[in-house]
């Protein structure tokens, strides 16, 4: 690994002193910790864009964690970074999402915003670092101080791990990769999802540089190739494409301010971690193009006002009714005051689930 790399016996270590593995860094018990979670396995069961009974080729939140996890390991490996911590920063940073995608953090943000509001990185944390249970030696998975660095994305922020010291204004180079690699992943999966729902107006794609460019490149090469198949191999052309330009933008500054240790990465004048001028000026379009036409359409508004109705119905009842809540919700104070708890329960529900359980209440 590179000298700015990460290294796992350099890790500041865990708030619960454990007894290091026969064979496995800390970094790998830390991506076998967060796999082996229910929050992680539920994410199988929550929103990307559609809701899950749109379609079983769709992406959801399980999906969408892995491909990040696989974009961020090959860019670690070219640049001879961590992959261990890369893959379990990756594979955490959506714990705390809600059911029902952005719809569902705006909405529990609104519900709560007289008792510390709602950011999914911060419940991603308190999920590793409280709600779940599994060692009886502690709350949590008692993850190292790095993983959480990663989870938490802010270089400001009362939960970040970094704020500790001053001078440092940034995470590893690791947690900035893995931060750069979910926005690559969210990109090229919803131009992916929303051509095959038929949400996206191909004449209008075709005016977005980044697929005008990659889509003429295939036709130059191939005469009458199909769409579908097509379609597949300009999303990985536009993915390839970002990748190569982010890794020569992230050289060209570490050689530029002289980055030759960790401690370099996290207190430089600028994140370390970027795209290229010319790319990060496409890719924003092609971001701005996605809001405007995807995530504004009609049908996925319809969807996210149905999961607003859903969340709120869900969460009156409960604030209402507090003992309609599980008793292993209502009975455990180290979940915070009552909003809170009811926060984490419902912030912690698939989207199924959710949508079964505002019917049992309204019903009922």
């Amino acid at each position: 690994m590179a000298s700015y790399a990460m290294k796992s016996g350099e890790s500041q270590g865990r708030r619960h002193e454990e007894k290091e593995h026969l064979y496995r860094t800390r970094f790998q018990r830390d991506r076998d910790r967060i796999i082996h979670t229910s929050a992680f396995r539920r994410l199988e069961h929550k929103t990307q864009v559609f809701i899950y009974h749109e379609g079983d080729y769709y992406r959801n939140r399980l999906t969408h964690s892995l491909e990040v996890a696989q974009i961020a390991r090959s860019i670690c490996k070219s640049l001879q970074l961590n992959e261990d911590l890369v893959e379990a920063v990756a594979l955490s940073h959506d714990l705390g999402h809600p059911p029902f995608g952005h719809t569902g953090q705006n909405v529990l943000n609104r519900l709560m915003k007289d008792h510390g509001g709602f950011e999914h990185n911060k419940q991603s944390l308190r999920i590793v670092k409280l709600l779940e249970k599994r060692y009886p030696e502690f709350d949590g998975l008692n993850l190292t101080w790095e993983v959480m660095e990663g989870i938490s994305k802010h270089s400001q922020d009362k939960e970040n791990p970094i704020t500790s010291d001053d001078a440092v204004r940034f995470p590893s180079l690791e947690a900035q990769v893995a931060d750069f690699a979910d926005g690559i992943a969210y990109n090229a999966h919803d131009l992916d999802d929303g051509i095959t729902s038929n949400l996206l107006d191909l004449s209008q794609l075709r005016k977005v540089a980044l697929w005008e460019e990659n889509e003429k490149r295939f036709d130059a090469q191939y005469t009458g190739l199909d769409f579908k198949l097509k379609k597949y191999q300009v999303v990985r052309s536009i993915i390839n494409e970002v990748i190569s330009d982010f890794r020569k933008a992230t050289w060209r500054n570490i050689k530029q301010y002289q980055v030759g240790t960790v401690d370099d990465v996290r207190r430089a004048p600028v994140r370390i971690a970027t795209f290229g001028k010319e790319v990060a000026e496409k890719n924003k379009e092609l971001k701005q193009f996605l809001h405007k036409n995807m995530y504004s359409h009609h049908k996925v508004l319809r969807m996210e006002s149905n999961a607003e109705l859903t969340l709120e119905g869900i969460f009156a009842a409960y604030t209402t009714k507090p003992e309609l809540l599980p008793e292993s919700v209502r009975d455990n104070s180290k979940w915070g005051p009552r909003e809170r708890q009811i926060c984490d329960y419902v912030s912690g529900m698939t989207d199924r689930y959710a949508i079964n359980e505002h019917k049992k209440l309204s019903s009922g």
